[in-house]
């Protein structure tokens, strides 16, 4: 986990404090706090595709690392809301290792994609990606994407994808807070929005942390279909709102996350392997929360437990099991309320895991997701002094 390595070297680096601290560079937006109508009218028609009226998305993984939720909930959105061709894509047929936790088959290769479909995507999704290449297969077929007129969207730190492809250069964006300076020092002309959740020019798509893949996989949706087509599966999944709004000020990194961090890594000790239990049909997006958010504390890590070797998810993702119930290396099993929705796993986690470790673990793994909790603090700072 690329970020957890980073902040793990400037924990432990002397006179690192600083990096990913603040956000200094003057080129940046302020927009107002709340988003006018107006401009949410906007950033939704940015958003339609002018391809295809029933619009073909390619999620695309990469192999060897990509981003749990930023993959898994995109697809598992738009698949749900029955008005696109979605697709699971990677460079090559093997597994696609998600970090922190779990393993998905890919659906297609970006050659069977490109021979199914050649007049391309009308989206491609990049989730976070964990190999920097500065060149090869995949910045290669994202620029052949973006130049026929597919609108590409980088969930969180897919941004640094995006801008490697050189799609940030002249453009408003936005990133995960933590790779948000890095961003603007190696893409100068790239205009860092503030608080904005998604942020949308001229057919890239950026977005803030981890969390904000279900806000903007729902606008996506209403940029198809309608606000009636999207307003159904928010209900379903628990989304109050998936609204543009966002306080980018709540979030950095401080000395008190990174004794935090530098706390759990330590507690050798007690490091713990979390078992998710799962069966057929379980959905994509509370399994993508539980097992991102258990495998951030920097002491236990989840694993999927079932007897079988696959799993075929709700929206037909073939996931690929880690161990099998019994197993003795799993410390504890945490199953799912079968009572909630999708949407409201990720507090489920963070009250079972402030319950396990403590309030200020569970607001590190809040920070980190880039998500306000509790809900009614407004950050994920408030559980440190």
């Amino acid at each position: 986990m690329k970020r957890r390595t980073l902040i793990l070297a400037v924990t432990f680096g002397s006179g690192a404090l600083a990096a990913g601290c603040t956000n200094r560079n003057p080129d940046s937006t302020h927009l107002p706090k709340k988003a006018s109508p107006d401009e949410r009218q906007r950033t939704i028609a940015a958003l339609r595709s002018p391809k295809r009226q029933r619009p073909v998305v390619a999620v695309l993984g990469d192999n060897r690392g990509s981003e749990t939720t930023d993959l898994l909930v995109p697809y598992a959105v738009l698949k749900r809301s029955l008005l696109a061709e979605v697709t699971l894509v990677a460079p090559e047929a093997g597994a696609i290792q998600l970090m922190p936790a779990l393993r998905v088959e890919p659906q297609a290769t970006i050659a069977e994609f490109e021979k199914a479909c050649p007049n391309g995507a009308d989206y491609v999704i990049v989730p976070a990606f964990h190999h920097d290449e500065a060149e090869g297969p995949i910045l290669d077929w994202i620029k052949s994407q973006a130049s026929g007129g597919a609108t590409i969207v980088g969930i969180c730190a897919g941004a640094k994808v995006l801008g490697r492809a050189g799609l940030l250069d002249g453009r408003k964006a936005t990133s995960h807070w933590y790779d948000v300076n890095a961003l603007r020092r190696a893409y100068p002309t790239m205009n860092w929005v503030r608080d904005r959740r998604y942020v949308v020019d001229r057919g890239v798509v950026t977005t803030t942390g981890v969390t904000a893949s279900l806000p903007v996989s729902l606008a996506l949706v209403e940029a198809i279909g309608g606000k009636r087509r999207s307003e159904q599966p928010a209900a379903e999944l628990g989304v109050d709102s998936y609204e543009v709004d966002h306080s980018s000020e709540a979030f950095g990194l401080t000395a008190n996350w990174l004794v935090q961090a530098a706390s759990n890594s330590l507690a050798i000790w007690s490091h713990e392997t979390i078992g998710l239990p799962v069966s057929s049909g379980i959905d994509e997006i509370a399994l993508a929360f539980a097992a991102d958010a258990w495998s951030r504390t920097y002491r236990s890590m989840a694993v999927m437990t079932v007897s079988f070797p696959v799993v075929t998810t709700r929206e037909g993702l073939s996931l690929l099991v880690d161990v099998a119930p019994g197993d003795p290396s799993i410390d504890f099993i945490r199953p799912a309320s079968a009572t909630r929705r999708p949407a409201q796993r990720l507090d489920d986690t963070l009250a079972e895991i402030a319950a396990q470790y403590g309030d200020r673990t569970a607001a590190f793994v809040a920070l980190q997701l880039e998500y306000a909790w509790p809900a009614d603090s407004g950050s994920a700072l408030s559980a440190l002094p």
